[in-house]
């Protein structure tokens, strides 16, 4: 039974494992979960996640299958079940695989908030009800959390190493630019500091990025 990869586009969080399975080079099934139809409220999914969010992974024999959502156990688990195969989310020694786990930790504890409040108030509401005053202060507030990461860069990859901290950062900061689109004057691609703009230009050059894309951003 191939892995069964339970995507939505537009998740960073399900960009994320796409992501690290092509990093890996697994085989697998993708499915795609439109929220439009309202698929993540579907009984057949909510058997597989309660929370009805995606990412989800099936793997394992049809029998005993293995059902696993929350990304970053998703990332986690693909490496250490399949060690052998492709390149390691979590490469080198003990102190770089905790250097990558603590990136992963940092960019779900506060990059993602401090994005979530930029999304929150300007993808996710129509121009009619945005509030300028919360808009700048979330800007502002992503715009200093963007500061902090501009020294985590530990060689070509944000842990030295491509790793699960640099598939786990870089959707979020796609995100962040596709409000930008919506709402040009936040000024969030001129914001980003050049070490981490060229961050991101390495990561859009790798042979399976284009493949991961969202489908709708195209």
């Amino acid at each position: 039974m191939p892995i069964i990869f339970h995507y939505g586009a537009g998740s960073a969080y399900a960009w994320r494992v796409w992501l690290a399975l092509e990093h890996k080079g697994l085989p697998y099934d993708i499915k795609v979960i439109s929220f439009a139809a309202g698929d993540n409220r579907k009984p057949e999914f909510l058997a597989l996640n309660p929370r009805h969010k995606v990412p989800v992974l099936v793997d394992g024999s049809a029998d005993d299958p293995l059902v696993l959502y929350e990304s970053s156990a998703i990332v986690e688990y693909l490496d250490d079940a399949y060690a052998d195969s492709g390149k390691r989310l979590f490469p080198g020694n003990a102190r770089n695989r905790a250097l990558t786990r603590r990136l992963v930790c940092e960019a779900d504890n506060y990059f993602a908030p401090a994005l979530d409040r930029v999304v929150q108030r300007v993808l996710f509401k129509s121009q009619a009800d945005w509030d300028a005053d919360k808009i700048d202060a979330a800007r502002n507030g992503f715009v200093e959390e963007l500061s902090l990461w501009h020294e985590r860069i530990g060689g070509e990859f944000l842990a030295g190493d491509l790793s699960a901290a640099d598939f786990t950062l870089y959707p979020m900061m796609a995100m962040a630019l596709r409000c930008e689109k919506k709402k040009p004057d936040l000024e969030l691609r001129s914001a980003i500091p050049a070490k981490l703009g060229a961050w991101m230009r390495r990561v859009e050059t790798l042979p399976y990025f284009s493949k991961t894309w969202p489908a709708h951003w195209k």
